[in-house]
């Protein structure tokens, strides 16, 4: 991978990660635009540039993260205080249900790490499942979406609830904003309540997964040549993906998500019709 690959995946990424058309079919389908190979360096690059939108969110929601993060802390100074979340502070509450949100997601990711990793070897087949069962999340969340529950309302099941949906975005795949997304308002909850707690729970998995992955590029043969090309990619990625949050955010107070869904099935049919046909 040239360094310029690098910066075009990265834009990818940051462009995709939070617009729910799924930003792991998007890379799949420009790794093979731009006729990278599948390989261990590959798949690194794919799960480790994620931690550039990571930078983004950190960016975004600065104060917000600060605030949830002293209040999970303080929480535990009293275990009593969790035998009741009505008790704990909002902020408190958010922790500890993106905590929650995370476990479906990372069972499954860890008991699936190997089947995960041959489906990458066929990018465009794995591209085109993303996007169709994108396409179907967020068109069923708009049809059957109640959207009148603010994020103050949520509880721990719905934590739970919310967390199973993204079990979607590991296995077969969906894109994760979308699985997260449309869960949230699948139990109710407003697009930008839903979109908030997507973009909150999705910290502890991007974070999980890039160390995971992590420990295996240390192990990687040509390792000096490969850190340059993630640290450029990773670079475009977080200055792009400030940018997707703050429009996402705006167009959600305004719009539906089924101009994505429509999005999603169609590049789904292009890319399944190339695999196909070749």
């Amino acid at each position: 991978m040239t360094i310029l690959q690098a910066i075009i995946l990265g834009i990818i990424q940051g462009l995709t990660e939070f617009i729910p058309v799924s930003s792991t079919a998007h890379l799949l389908i420009g790794q093979e635009l731009l006729g990278i190979p599948a390989s261990d360096a590959m798949f690194a690059f794919l799960i480790l540039v994620q931690w550039g939108t990571l930078v983004s969110l950190f960016i975004y929601f600065g104060k917000d993260l600060l605030n949830i993060l002293r209040a999970f802390f303080v929480s535990l100074k009293d275990f009593r205080s969790l035998q009741d979340f009505g008790n704990l502070s909002m902020d408190a509450r958010m922790a500890w249900f993106a905590l929650i949100a995370t476990i479906p997601a990372l069972v499954v990711g860890y008991l699936l790490k190997d089947a995960l990793e041959a489906l990458f070897r066929t990018p465009l087949l794995a591209a085109s499942v993303r996007l169709f069962s994108a396409a179907i999340l967020l068109s069923l969340a708009e049809w059957l979406g109640k959207r009148t529950r603010a994020e103050k309302e949520m509880t721990a099941t719905d934590a739970f609830i919310v967390g199973l949906f993204q079990v979607f975005a590991v296995f077969p795949g969906a894109s994760r904003s979308g699985s997260t997304i449309a869960g949230g308002m699948l139990r109710g909850f407003t697009r930008e309540a839903a979109a908030r707690f997507a973009f909150l729970m999705s910290i502890p998995v991007m974070l999980a997964a890039g160390a995971y992955e992590s420990l295996d590029l240390i192990q990687m043969s040509g390792l000096a040549e490969f850190l340059p090309v993630l640290a450029v990619g990773f670079v475009s990625a977080a200055l792009v993906g400030w940018a997707a949050i703050r429009w996402l955010m705006a167009y959600l107070s305004k719009h539906s998500l089924y101009s994505f869904a429509v999005y999603c099935a169609v590049v789904g049919s292009v890319v399944l019709g190339v695999y196909i046909w070749g």
